[in-house]
């Protein structure tokens, strides 16, 4: 009997690990989309775009591809999704726009939330994976700087979305369930429209850019000092996760206790994916001179 408990412990064990050697990251690289195993080894090229994000199981890409307008200013920009085993790229169909990026999976696999131009405007788009059900959540009350960044709840049921002044938590019909005021939840710092939001796996944490405003000189920089800092969905403050003189940004969550980042030292003209603990200490390089890192699911 000890004999056949020890055996299915063995066999538990190894299929956690299985599992976590399994899991994919996804990020760009000079408008290259590529994935590799979650150390960052194994990288191979799927397809051309920007702001890809690994599907939760890690057996698809969103993205969003990129390309010269035809009849207006600017770039155009579609949905897509690219197959990992194969590589096969499909655009997603009837989204009523040519300038929509930065998708982001369901918790369940099945829905992409985006940011979409239309009249005018930046508004926020749902769509399932398959390109059916396209549909706009609204709220007039929100400023188009909102829907830059979505982020969906572990419960598959609400959005995290941020402007220059909240961060809001919606539902999938555009009413507000919970406001925080930037002013009140940070110290010396503030939030762009393109700042990234994580939510933490057990749903009760974001993690988030933010623009430093003490003064931090640095060769080559242009602009505020990047850093993250992690919110208690039930806090009134936010901390700050990452150094004093750590130029780090673009969070995605990775486990309880860490997350994926990029991070430009000083000296260097590029950023590169490295994984972080809460800490923010001793982090370690996984991938040189990439960005919009994600991760599948654990």
């Amino acid at each position: 009997m000890k004999q056949f408990i020890v055996a299915i412990f063995l066999c538990f064990a190894f299929c956690a690990l299985v599992n976590a050697a399994e899991r994919k990251i996804a990020y760009d690289r000079g408008g290259k989309i590529f994935v590799a195993d979650v150390d960052g080894a194994h990288s191979k090229k799927i397809a051309e775009g920007d702001w890809p994000e690994i599907s939760p199981d890690g057996t698809r890409v969103a993205f969003n591809t990129e390309g010269d307008a035809k009849n207006r200013p600017g770039p155009e920009r579609h949905i897509a999704i690219a197959d990992v085993a194969s590589g096969k790229v499909t655009v997603l169909p009837n989204i009523p726009s040519d300038n929509c990026f930065g998708p982001v999976w369901s918790p369940d696999g099945k829905q992409l939330a985006f940011s979409i131009m239309a009249d005018n405007a930046w508004q926020l788009g749902l769509v399932n994976v398959d390109g059916s059900g396209f549909r706009f959540v609204k709220n007039a009350e929100l400023k188009p700087e909102a829907f830059g960044a979505p982020e969906w709840a572990r419960d598959g049921k609400s959005i995290f979305c941020h402007d220059l002044d909240n961060i809001y938590q919606i539902d999938l019909d555009g009413n507000v369930l919970k406001k925080w005021e930037l002013s009140k939840i940070l110290t010396d710092a503030s939030m762009n429209g393109g700042d990234r939001l994580s939510i933490s796996p057990d749903g009760n944490m974001l993690l988030m850019d933010v623009d430093c405003g003490s003064e931090h000189e640095r060769k080559n920089w242009d602009g505020p000092q990047p850093a993250i800092e992690k919110l208690e969905i039930t806090a009134d403050k936010a901390v700050r996760v990452t150094g004093k003189d750590d130029f780090v940004w673009e969070p995605f969550w990775l486990s309880a206790n860490e997350f994926l980042c990029i991070m430009q030292k000083e000296k260097e003209n590029e950023a590169s994916i490295y994984r972080m603990g809460l800490d923010g200490k001793n982090p370690k390089l996984l991938v040189k001179h990439a960005r919009t890192p994600s991760a599948s699911a654990p």
